[in-house]
């Protein structure tokens, strides 16, 4: 629990003006662009609000938050409209390690229109952590993809020795 804060006195008698000599001058304005001020890795779910997608951008959200935690600067959820379902990455890349200059790279995750439909968690969460996290293990979600890939190099060599077979006959 937080400690209470003292109330601000004010040292002027009631009634009686502020002279410029006593006022302090306003404190520098700093500039800062919008980039300064996010915290990466930054992970935007665009979603289309006129086709109710704000439940799963959601759910997306939280699934990346739960698995990730602090290893994430911010997800954000951007509400749009024709259909647009897109999960991009911004995150910091060393450009010359000498000076420590950093530059941010903007990734195109998954466009449902690109890549036909929306992703299983599974496989977006294996594309945050290819990012952000390359030896990070996901656990069950690893194996799950792990299973998956061998089973599609299976049915693909299969069908590379039926193909081989036809061609004897």
């Amino acid at each position: 629990m937080t400690e209470p804060t003292a109330p601000i006195e004010n040292s002027l008698a009631p009634g009686t003006a502020t002279s410029a000599s006593t006022t302090a001058p306003p404190p520098p304005r700093v500039e800062t662009t919008a980039l300064e001020r996010v915290h990466l890795p930054r992970i935007a779910i665009k979603f289309c609000t006129q086709c109710r997608w704000m439940l799963r951008a959601a759910y997306f959200a939280q699934e990346l938050l739960s698995t990730f935690g602090t290893d994430l600067g911010e997800v954000a959820l951007v509400p749009m409209t024709g259909g647009v379902f897109t999960v991009t990455i911004w995150h910091a890349t060393a450009t010359n390690t000498s000076t420590e200059e950093v530059t941010t790279q903007e990734t195109l995750l998954w466009d449902r229109k690109r890549d036909g439909g929306f992703p299983e968690v599974k496989a977006l969460k294996s594309l945050v952590r290819n990012i952000i996290a390359p030896n990070r293990d996901l656990g069950h979600t690893d194996r799950a993809l792990k299973k998956e890939q061998e089973k599609k190099n299976e049915e693909k060599a299969q069908g590379e020795q039926k193909k081989e077979c036809e061609d004897c006959v």
